[in-house]
């Protein structure tokens, strides 16, 4: 038995206006889907963790010192409020296949919505050090 499998977008690298998001490549057929994470993320991930059942309530609202992360919502939908300090812009993932890397200088908050589970993979394991809880400033 053969089956037509059909690779929808495959790494391709989408500058959002200043914040990096990745197509993952992703195989369909009559089975379902397969999205791939296989060399891909401009970092080793040393710490892999998801959240679910938040219902619309914020998280993160931090920055980091070193750790580098990527974000996936495998599930429903979710806002990331980005900043660099100079750029802000607010990035939704609602495909499985679409990948936010937050660099260590990128303050962000996430919305996660009703049914939604966000994966994170992170560069470091868990250190509260790592962490910076100022945001910068508002820009106008």
């Amino acid at each position: 038995m053969q089956i037509a499998v059909k690779t929808l977008r495959s790494n391709r690298r989408e500058s959002m206006k200043h914040f990096l998001l990745l197509e993952l490549p992703t195989f369909e057929d009559s089975r379902g889907s397969l999205t791939v994470i296989d060399k891909l993320l401009p970092f080793r991930v040393k710490r892999s963790y998801w959240i679910y059942n938040v219902n619309g309530a914020k998280r993160g609202g931090h920055r980091h010192m070193n750790t580098e992360q990527a974000l996936v919502a495998v599930a429903g939908k979710v806002d990331v409020f980005m900043s660099d300090g100079v750029n802000e812009e607010i990035i939704t993932l609602d495909k499985p296949n679409l990948c936010l890397i937050v660099e260590p200088k990128d303050w962000h908050t996430l919305t996660i919505y009703e049914n939604a589970v966000l994966l994170v993979m992170a560069s470091n394991h868990f250190d509260e050090k790592d962490y910076i809880a100022t945001p910068y400033k508002l820009l106008k």
